[in-house]
């Protein structure tokens, strides 16, 4: 069934529909505003926000499918896409800003002449996902997003569900992904069961934590992104919480930046062997070093905020904060 209404005009009633079309066109919006400039490649923080606007925009196109009749150029899958290709050429700009800011300076100076090779080929590799952005820039995928996505949010068209008050939706469209982000396998990494006990194992040892990492980083990763999906998701909805809700949305968001020190400070380290070709516990101990230290301090974040999300307390009072709208919680 399709329903054509007009969102722009207010209702005392806010519906599933307002919501759809607000967030879709206000990441749409905030992708637009930053294309020129990615495209002339003279700011990074350019680059960034559109990228944001491009993941934003494809939660909102994800999540809100079983309420708007979209384009099928806009899908999740192409608007995926391009973000990904966005994302490759962010990926260098953060291991240069990284290697520069955070670690350069505590350096040697035969360390430091030594990084001026992966700094090189740093550029490089830069220069070819800026020809692949610009490219794909230009594509008929894009393209077509562009314009037919601007040409839904001057006719918008609905599915039945659209109409439904959003207060009677808000738990059915996000307790899937509070549960999706609950149990994943991610939360189990360093732990151990006893007697249906879940023991975190506290070592701190950096060996120990390398393992763990080695050998279900892609697991902990995967919990990361799970984290920004469910924060994206979230965050549509603020305004229709209370702070307890709020302070779960942070919580979310410091999970995701807790795991990403993580995932960054490895595949930085795997990044720099590839480049220049030799052990960079020879060639740079002492980026080595600090790799290891700021490893170890992620870590030890990482560790009680586990224990505190595998309890079962804390998972109830997260369900009970998405249950109770401001408006939902008086029904």
């Amino acid at each position: 069934m399709t329903v054509a209404t007009n969102p722009k005009v207010e209702t005392q009633e806010k519906t599933l529909g307002n919501y759809a079309y607000l967030a879709l066109q206000t990441h749409f919006k905030k992708t637009l505003k930053w294309e020129t400039a990615v495209k002339k490649d003279k700011d990074p923080e350019a680059l960034h926000q559109m990228r944001v606007g491009l993941r934003r925009l494809r939660t909102a196109v994800s999540r809100f499918d079983l309420a708007v009749n979209l384009p099928k150029s806009v899908s999740e899958k192409n608007v995926g896409k391009i973000a990904r290709s966005l994302g490759n050429l962010r990926d260098f700009d953060v291991f240069k800003e990284t290697l520069e800011k955070s670690y350069q300076p505590h350096l040697p100076q035969k360390e430091q002449e030594s990084l001026q090779t992966a700094f090189k080929t740093l550029d490089q590799q830069r220069e070819n996902a800026l020809v692949d952005v610009r490219a794909i820039l230009k594509d008929e995928r894009y393209k077509s997003i562009k314009h037919d996505l601007k040409e839904w949010l001057e006719e918008p068209t609905y599915q039945s569900l659209a109409s439904l008050p959003i207060h009677q939706v808000l738990p059915d469209l996000l307790l899937p992904e509070v549960s999706s982000f609950l149990l994943h396998p991610g939360w189990l990494v360093g732990t151990q069961v006893e007697k249906s006990e879940i023991q975190i194992l506290k070592d701190s040892r950096t060996k120990k934590i390398e393992h763990q990492l080695a050998k279900n980083g892609e697991i902990l990763h995967s919990l990361r992104k799970q984290a920004k999906r469910l924060r994206y998701q979230m965050e549509l909805f603020t305004d229709l919480y209370s702070e307890s809700y709020t302070a779960y949305v942070a919580q979310v968001k410091d999970i995701q930046e807790i795991l990403g020190q993580m995932q960054d400070s490895v595949v930085l380290a795997e990044w720099l062997m590839d480049v220049l070709r030799s052990d960079i516990h020879t060639q740079l101990p002492t980026l080595a070093s600090l790799f290891k230290e700021n490893l170890s301090k992620s870590w030890q974040q990482w560790q009680p905020v586990q224990e505190q999300y595998l309890k079962v307390a804390t998972r109830r009072r997260f369900h009970l904060a998405v249950l109770h709208s401001l408006q939902g919680s008086g029904v």
